[in-house]
């Protein structure tokens, strides 16, 4: 059906934009920026803060942009003195029950309210808000909450109860008493929140922030008795550059490794050389599962995140979930194991630090579950793609004029395959790639799976192989997690293998990496920009396929043994429980 267009006029410039376009969408495609504070796209369309107000010939007040639809002939003012100062008055209210400690708060550089003050013209606050103290709750193991931070936009809630469908927080009490809470005020490690940080990259202003985990890796690293490794995840290497302004999408893996180095770490490797690993004992036991009749469909068991909402919400499915570690547990088992034996190191000595765009990271670390048969859990510090940008930061380096440096090889040599997993399909790509090869012989598969790549929340492909139709779905952020469990439950979807992932987009939208502004948000799909550096990075590398990297065929040659066996099960697998669901 072809689409209506309408016509109208904003500051007196006529404009043609689709029916249902909002006046706030319509001014940007016109070139007029209208500032907002709590819209976020598709996941916060309320009006509420009034930030974003503008005059429309012939209404009877001033209208919130973000929510008002375009009509032909309308006429709209974006800028009268009337709108300016209604923005000012609407601001200076809001700041009035903020504290306001701006030098030294986490969000200084990147928040929202601060920069609206600027762009509005506030120089000074006529309501001061009077010995407004720090309300922090700090009881989840990812994450703090300052409530005297809080301007009640309601972004952390939307994408917690509507991309998430999780629905944790919410607003509390009425009127001046309003704020943002669990359910009866209770601590966050008493809901069933599962640790996700959407909320964080939701969040305008320094009320939510990872919980800082630097004092350690710095002690760590000050620490002659310690041997500090320190390992990326996939996703970080398109990421990181953002902390100091390079553009979305730059891979400044070379970069990284050199600040790594430069910040003292005795060991720097990589997690995608683990994601490799990964591939290979899943791949082993999904082939197990479709040839002998184990539990299908069989699902991914990467994003701690997804996992914490199955072991709360979807227990019944847990003998469906891959008994791998993720990437970042298992790159921890292999240096306090393999390298440790290799290098005549104490595995109680070593530091394992791991970088990574997911704050559920903080959690799985601490998960007796993963604990080794040496006594030693796996990872010991798991700091945000932000925590490293700020280690970068307090070290005085030029991240952009650093040169590039190499990983270390013993495991630090990755395939494209592994490159892949920090975007919402890589996982299912990346085992397709060695699965299909196994089932169909060397040559014969295909190296690429388009069909499981984009942005989209649901994906599905069916691949015909020798003796079978293998059907794999692949689903991110979990409201659309759910809507496929569901399915799968009522018969009314039918899969071989799952990639689930709690973040929409996967890892390179995580709750971990760098906070970018609402108008960035809005209007740039940032999660296709970086997803588009990591496949592009996967088209140079030498290797394509977890199952032809050097590192990974010589640890399984000469320690782990056959993959799926008894030691890399030891190692390289755990058991995923059912967790207390709390009522919310």
């Amino acid at each position: 059906m072809e689409t209506k267009m309408v016509t109208l006029k904003i500051n007196d410039i006529s404009v043609t934009v689709p029916e249902g376009t909002t006046v706030l969408e319509a001014a940007r495609s016109a070139g007029f920026n209208i500032p907002s504070l709590c819209f976020l796209k598709d996941i916060n369309e309320i009006g509420a803060c009034r930030i974003c107000v503008v005059e429309v010939k012939g209404a009877r007040s001033l209208v919130a942009s973000c929510v008002y639809p375009v009509s032909e002939g309308m006429e709209v003012y974006t800028n009268t003195e009337k709108v300016q100062h209604s923005r000012r008055l609407t601001l200076e209210l809001i700041l009035s029950n903020h504290r306001m400690d701006c030098l030294t708060c986490s969000r200084s550089a990147h928040c929202e309210l601060l920069q609206l003050a600027g762009d509005l013209g506030i120089d000074a606050v006529r309501y001061v808000p009077d010995n407004l103290m720090p309300r922090i709750e700090d009881s989840a193991p990812h994450l703090v909450r300052d409530n005297s931070k809080c301007v009640l936009c309601r972004r952390c809630t939307a994408v917690c109860r509507k991309t998430q469908e999780v629905g944790v927080i919410g607003p509390n009490d009425r009127g001046f008493a309003t704020h943002i809470g669990s359910a009866f005020d209770r601590d966050l490690n008493e809901v069933d929140c599962v640790s996700c940080g959407q909320c964080i990259v939701a969040c305008p202003t320094g009320a939510l922030a990872e919980k800082d985990d630097t004092d350690k890796v710095w002690a760590a690293l000050a620490d002659p008795t310690k041997h500090v490794v320190v390992g990326p995840a996939p996703s970080i290497r398109v990421t990181l550059g953002e902390c100091f302004g390079m553009p979305i999408g730059t891979n400044v893996e070379g970069k990284m490794v050199t600040a790594l180095r430069r910040l003292g770490f005795d060991k720097v490797f990589d997690v995608d050389t683990a994601a490799d690993f990964t591939i290979i004992e899943e791949g082993t036991e999904f082939l197990h599962r479709l040839q002998n009749g184990g539990a299908l469909p069989l699902i991914t068991s990467c994003s701690p995140g997804w996992i914490r909402y199955l072991e709360q919400h979807a227990q019944d499915m847990i003998p469906n979930v891959s008994s791998c570690k993720s990437p970042q547990q298992m790159f921890g088992s292999l240096v306090k194991t393999y390298y440790a034996e290799k290098m005549g190191i104490d595995p109680q000595d070593i530091v394992v630090v791991s970088i990574m765009p997911c704050t559920a990271k903080k959690y799985e670390v601490r998960r007796e579950e993963q604990r080794l048969p040496n006594g030693c859990m796996p990872v010991d510090v798991s700091l945000t793609t932000r925590e490293l940008g700020r280690m970068i930061t307090k070290s005085g380096f030029l991240f952009d004029h650093l040169p590039d440096g190499e990983f270390d090889e013993m495991l630090g040599v990755s395939t494209g395959a592994s490159v892949i997993f920090g975007a919402t399909g890589g996982v299912m790509e990346a085992a397709l790639r060695t699965v299909v090869e196994k089932i169909t012989g060397a040559g014969m598969a295909p190296l690429e799976y388009r069909e499981v790549r984009g942005m989209s929340g649901v994906k599905e492909a069916s691949y015909e192989l020798p003796g079978r139709t293998v059907r794999v779905c692949v689903a991110s952020g979990l409201h659309n997690a759910k809507l496929v469990l569901d399915g799968v439950r009522n018969g009314s979807l039918h899969y071989d293998f799952i990639e689930f992932m709690a973040c929409p987009g996967g890892c390179i939208n995580g709750g971990g990496q760098p906070i970018q502004h609402a108008d960035v948000r809005n209007f740039t799909d940032i999660k296709t920009l970086r997803a588009a550096a990591l496949y592009q990075q996967d088209e140079g590398m030498t290797f394509r396929r977890s199952h032809e990297n050097p590192v990974v065929q010589e640890v399984y040659q000469s320690y782990l043994g056959e993959a799926g066996g008894h030691k890399a099960h030891a190692l390289l697998h755990c058991s995923y429980i059912k967790q207390k669901k709390y009522r919310t």
